[in-house]
């Protein structure tokens, strides 16, 4: 039976008083790594009667002082958005999900404050997991000894998780992911997150060009900073019926019909005509085809959106759904 889920924007926690056994980080992706670390949250939690907790971050604290700095594209590309990885962090047994704004006051909390306010007052903490070289407060000036300090005085156990390594050693990270997505290298992705790497949303309008050339498509909206490479992908589309559907979709700003667009994901379902506007789907990326490109004129667009639909096509019929 799946439990129930809490999300908190503000703390303290005015529902409970439960004790939590808690992990920090900003989880973008939900890779292995990330999952070895939850699955050990919930463990201890379900050994000790505790909630198991994960305190994430919106904006990316990357992102914040970009930001600040005037120099937005330091900012991290985004892997996951904040519906999936809430979806992802619950899928992964998370009972209560903490997104802490990142801003000026948080950035620049004493650490002490932070364990206090947070940790203490905010979520009842007796146990917390964090990597080894977790930093944190003003100037990330807190540090793990100052945790395991302050643990012995108000009650809870600190302890660390080193770097996961993927099988040939290397260690798995947001930043390899990101770096794996950006190539289209959705092989390497999958490797890295144990599971293929999706985007959700509900399906919104488009222009309508798709269905004027015989493609009508679902149009999801995705964010700019979005790590995926642009171009035209196999996938498969979950939350439409009771078995995925085939499809073949294009992830970019559609330069041919457009000058000024922003990006967007549009999916074709192969050989599937169904009426999705406003539902909840997912779309699972499996092959990258090619990258996006501007064609002269819409019949050599059309050419080509055709040779996508028969690769797909073939690989559907060879490897099945």
């Amino acid at each position: 039976m799946k439990t129930s889920c809490h999300l908190y924007r503000r703390l303290p926690r005015h529902d409970t008083q439960r004790p939590s056994a808690v992990t920090i980080g900003n989880f973008d992706g939900v890779h292995l790594g990330h999952q070895a670390i939850l699955e050990r949250v919930r463990a201890h939690a379900d050994g000790y009667g505790m909630a198991p907790t994960v305190m994430t971050f919106a904006p990316h604290p990357r992102a914040f002082f970009a930001a600040r700095a005037g120099k937005p594209e330091l900012a991290p590309t985004q892997i996951s958005s904040l519906r999936d990885k809430i979806q992802l962090l619950h899928q992964f047994g998370m009972q209560q999900i903490v997104l802490a704004r990142f801003d000026t006051q948080l950035s620049s909390m004493k650490p002490e404050d932070f364990i206090q306010r947070l940790l203490i007052e905010g979520l009842n903490t007796r146990w917390l997991l964090v990597g080894e070289d977790f930093r944190y407060g003003h100037k990330r000036s807190g540090d793990i000894d100052l945790l395991r300090r302050m643990g012995r005085q108000l009650g809870f156990t600190v302890e660390t998780i080193a770097d996961i390594p993927d099988d040939s050693g290397r260690r798995i990270s947001s930043s390899e992911l990101r770096h794996a997505l950006a190539e289209g290298d959705l092989e390497r992705a999958h490797s890295l997150l144990g599971y293929r790497y999706c985007v959700s949303g509900h399906v919104g309008h488009g222009q309508k060009i798709g269905r004027s050339i015989g493609y009508r498509t679902l149009n999801h909206r995705i964010a700019e900073n979005s790590a995926l490479r642009n171009g035209v992908y196999i996938v498969r589309v979950h939350g439409l019926g009771p078995a995925p559907l085939p499809g073949v979709a294009s992830l970019g700003v559609r330069p041919t019909v457009t000058e000024q667009g922003r990006r967007v994901l549009e999916t074709h379902l192969l050989d599937c005509d169904i009426d999705a506007y406003g539902k909840l789907s997912s779309v699972e990326f499996i092959r990258f085809l090619r990258d996006e490109e501007k064609f002269p004129d819409l019949p050599t667009l059309i050419a080509a959106i055709d040779d996508d639909a028969r690769r797909a096509r073939e690989y559907f019929a060879f490897h099945g759904l």
